[in-house]
């Protein structure tokens, strides 16, 4: 029961004659027009500034390409990325961090096998002083032996704790699955790797790959983006190279296969992990093909949550979305299951894949996943942090602020004829490789049984 002046969500829902009815969604709304730079500095720094004055703070994102071939370019590469802001020759690690709580700021960095990056924000009256520091970390950082020593040990404590994780070593073995040796996959360092790095090596990397040439530098928030490369050429004048920072191999294109079982012997779930090549953003389909994902696995109304999850509850979670390297693009599949139904939904997540480009999505569904992405692209770029976040992204493959104000309208003209194409060419289990990893013992019966998998060696925790 409700009282005279509350009424239940049950109540507010329905009229006298039913339910009441959802009122018909508005036109959608271009991207907002952003006064912006992009330009690149004399230093070969490519920087874009966006103005976004919705508060009084400022967004900053450094991307510098940091690839290695060196077996221990990854530990390295950690270490210094953990040590990049323990100290310069001007300021020790508690100056800099003074000076960025004075300004409402905060600065902090790391590294993956594609780049060492730096996020950072700050009020936007005390932008100056947050470029002041971030020029000084990039040509001054001292790496000095305590704070190498401690930040290593700690390093090492997280990368055992890590190593243990279902979902680490399942992104392991999706990575040498489809790449092999290549650099990228190299995500995670040996500790054996991180314990034997000592000062010396890190300075030297820092001044052999911490280079402005091919970088890109984005700041978003309530400033006058025309100021900013003036303002970036003082702080940052003394960071310059003749050289380029160092970009990754171009990656092999998958072409599918099967799946691999990975072992892992008395694991109590087990994680699928399939992949496909793809088209980069670039792509004339790539708007029509992020549709078809969408509708595939991409958000929680979709075919394969509805499947495995909703109907069949086979897992908690189940997720398909990009990843982009360089300009490289492909497909993940993602889901955690338990050992008894791990086969099934790996059946019937080809099933959604065959079926997503056989019976392809009706305009229904075509008008439900639209709506979502033209409105989860607006959201995600609401905030000056979102924003500043999708322009790094797009900024890195060559794209700009152009293609983020106009993706909506391309968005909007995708047809359900052009959701079914892609869906047939892109979406076919055939186009699919991957690996479970799990219990062998258990799961190798039923799922050598399904086909086109094959079992591999036992893997270390």
């Amino acid at each position: 029961m409700t009282s005279a002046t509350h009424r239940s969500a049950q109540e507010i829902g329905r009229t006298a004659t039913g339910p009441r009815p959802l009122p018909e969604l508005g036109a959608q709304r271009a991207a907002t027009d952003l006064s912006h730079v992009d330009t690149t500095l004399s230093n070969g720094l490519r920087v874009l500034a966006v103005r976004k004055a919705s508060v009084p703070l400022v967004e900053v994102r450094l991307w510098i390409p940091f690839a290695g071939e060196d077996a221990l370019h990854p530990a390295t590469a950690e270490v210094l990325a953990e040590t990049l802001l323990t100290g310069t020759a001007k300021r020790d690690r508690v100056e800099i961090d003074a000076e960025l709580a004075l300004i409402g700021g905060d600065l902090g960095a790391g590294v993956d096998p594609e780049r060492l990056y730096l996020n950072g924000s700050a009020l936007s009256d005390g932008l100056p002083t947050l470029l002041d520091v971030l020029g000084d970390v990039l040509t001054g950082a001292t790496y000095g032996e305590p704070e190498v020593t401690r930040e290593r040990e700690r390093l090492i404590e997280r990368i055992a704790v890590s190593r243990t994780q279902p979902r680490t070593i399942a992104r392991e073995a999706l990575q040498k699955q489809r790449y092999g040796d290549h650099p990228v996959t190299r995500e995670v360092p040996q500790a054996a790797d991180v314990a034997a790095v000592v000062p010396e090596q890190v300075r030297a990397l820092h001044a052999a790959s911490v280079l402005p040439r091919g970088s890109v530098l984005v700041i978003v928030g309530d400033i006058d983006p025309d100021t900013v490369p003036a303002e970036l050429e003082r702080a940052l004048g003394g960071w310059a190279s003749d050289r380029s920072a160092l970009v990754l191999p171009p990656l092999p294109e998958l072409t599918g296969g099967n799946v691999l079982l990975v072992p892992r012997a008395g694991a109590v779930q087990s994680q699928i992990r399939l992949s496909a090549q793809t088209v980069a953003r670039t792509h004339p389909s790539y708007a029509a093909l992020q549709l078809a994902n969408l509708a595939f696995g991409g958000y929680f109304s979709s075919r394969l949550v509805e499947n495995i999850r909703e109907d069949k509850g086979y897992t908690y979670g189940a997720h398909s979305g990009f990843e982009f390297t360089g300009e490289n693009a492909v497909v993940n599949v993602d889901a955690d299951t338990a050992n008894e139904v791990t086969a099934a939904a790996l059946l019937e997540t080809r099933y959604e894949l065959g079926r997503l480009g056989l019976v392809p999505p009706t305009a229904e569904e075509v008008e439900s996943v639209r709506q979502y992405a033209i409105g989860s692209l607006l959201t995600s770029t609401s905030s000056q942090s979102g924003l500043a976040g999708q322009i790094m992204a797009l900024a890195t493959t060559g794209l700009g602020v152009e293609w983020l104000q106009e993706h909506p309208a391309r968005l909007a003209a995708v047809t359900g004829e052009q959701v079914a194409e892609v869906a047939l060419e892109y979406f076919a289990p055939k186009r699919f490789t991957g690996v479970v990893v799990g219990d062998a013992e258990l799961l190798a019966p039923k799922l050598t049984a399904l086909g086109d998998v094959t079992v591999g060696s036992e893997t270390a925790d």
